[in-house]
């Protein structure tokens, strides 16, 4: 009873997507499932930079899991990569990520995870009061209790896209005695924009092995960031892109995205060492591990991409360019709002898309003080609609999401 509640409530309080899509996976794995029998020798890899890691091309964000089951499915099926969050449900993913690990020896996995520093704007990416390295060091041990493990592989720094943070005096020092202590192996960025500043920032720094960064069809400046990109792998650092779909699929008209298609679009940079998938069934675990098995290109799936890059305003994905920032009257964290949006309408992932909204600090009916919204996107969207329905996930209550 209380979940078809749950569904009812939720299929009324977000427009344009039925309750069931809403709910975190249909696909719920039961710790019996059979996995996609596949070792992670057998499946194509590369290596990411100077850390030595060859991993699959396919690596596991366990932001979408909703069971540890599936994270441990993952790995019998040759997943070796897994990523998370401090942030993602505040903490609780590292945990259930943690869970699905436990046991298995411990040199067959890498664990990654982010850890955000207090001080720093996510919307801007800037540091903001005075910097605690108690406080950034407690987040990063506090990871290792929640995950159950004695060390983590990669603590990346999220929200990275200036110079000034990707270098910041106190950040790096925290990071590399982070790195010493042996509580991480390695270090990186993780980055949702301004990433040709942050790569190039983190490359000069010298003492990150790594980034993920936000790659995909829809990129507006990829021969820049290409360059960007190919300086940090000269310099010793592992690439890894996320956001690699652009939204998941495309909305409410037109055909679902290829993503075979748009997840080979990646690969065909060989700098990029793995894509950080956001799985969530076991379905799109054996759909991705099927697709690196051949990463050419077909005609239609070139169609499919040519296609779906031209969608504007009914698009999920926003370049996180932050031209709109400063258009708002009213100094709303578009950007924030706009991921929020792709979370839950793009990935169908409501947790994530509640978490994100929070960072937002929205308040209530932010859009009704402007009769006409003057915000114009990069990317065509409407945003005050957009901002008007993700909005309206602030009221629902986060145990109507997870219970």
């Amino acid at each position: 009873m209380k979940n078809r509640n749950r569904r009812d409530f939720l299929k009324k309080s977000l427009i344009g997507i039925s309750g069931a899509a809403l709910l975190p996976s249909s696909a719920v794995i039961a710790s019996g499932v059979e996995p996609i029998r596949a070792s992670a020798a057998e499946l194509p890899s590369r290596l990411l930079g100077r850390t030595g890691i060859k991993t699959p091309l396919i690596s596991m964000g366990t932001g979408g899991a909703t069971t540890p089951a599936f994270v441990r499915s993952a790995y019998d099926s040759g997943i070796r990569l897994f990523f998370s969050a401090t942030y993602y449900g505040e903490g609780n993913n590292e945990k259930l990520a943690g869970e699905g690990l436990k046991g298995l020896p411990r040199d067959t996995f890498v664990v990654g995870t982010a850890a955000w520093p207090a001080e720093l704007d996510s919307r801007t990416g800037v540091m903001t009061g005075g910097y605690n390295a108690e406080s950034y060091m407690k987040k990063a041990e506090e990871s290792l209790k929640r995950f159950g493990l004695d060390y983590i592989d990669i603590l990346l720094l999220p929200y990275a896209s200036k110079k000034e943070t990707v270098m910041h005096d106190g950040i790096l020092r925290t990071l590399e005695q982070i790195r010493k202590q042996g509580k991480a192996r390695f270090i990186g960025i993780a980055s949702h924009s301004g990433t040709e500043e942050a790569l190039n920032a983190a490359s000069s720094a010298g003492i990150y092995d790594l980034a993920m960064i936000s790659y995909n069809y829809k990129i507006q400046n990829k021969q820049s960031l290409d360059f960007a990109v190919s300086n940090a792998v000269k310099s010793g650092m592992g690439i890894i892109a996320m956001k690699t779909t652009a939204g998941a699929s495309r909305q409410k008209s037109g055909p679902p995205l290829n993503t075979d298609a748009a997840l080979k679009w990646v690969l065909q940079n060989e700098k990029i060492g793995t894509i950080v998938s956001g799985m969530s069934s076991q379905e799109e675990l054996k759909k991705n591990l099927s697709m690196i098995q051949n990463l050419k290109m077909t005609e239609q799936e070139l169609k499919d991409l040519n296609l779906a890059a031209i969608e504007s305003g009914t698009g999920l994905y926003c370049q996180q360019c932050n031209h709109c920032v400063p258009q708002c009257p009213h100094n709303i964290d578009i950007p924030t709002l706009m991921r929020s949006y792709m979370y839950a309408y793009g990935y169908k992932n409501l947790e994530q898309a509640w978490h994100t909204l929070a960072e937002a600090r929205l308040a209530d009916n932010p859009c009704d003080r402007c009769v006409k919204c003057n915000v114009i996107c990069s990317a065509g969207f409407d945003v005050k609609n957009k901002i008007q329905d993700i909005a309206r996930l602030k009221h629902v209550p986060m145990d109507f999401i997870v219970g």
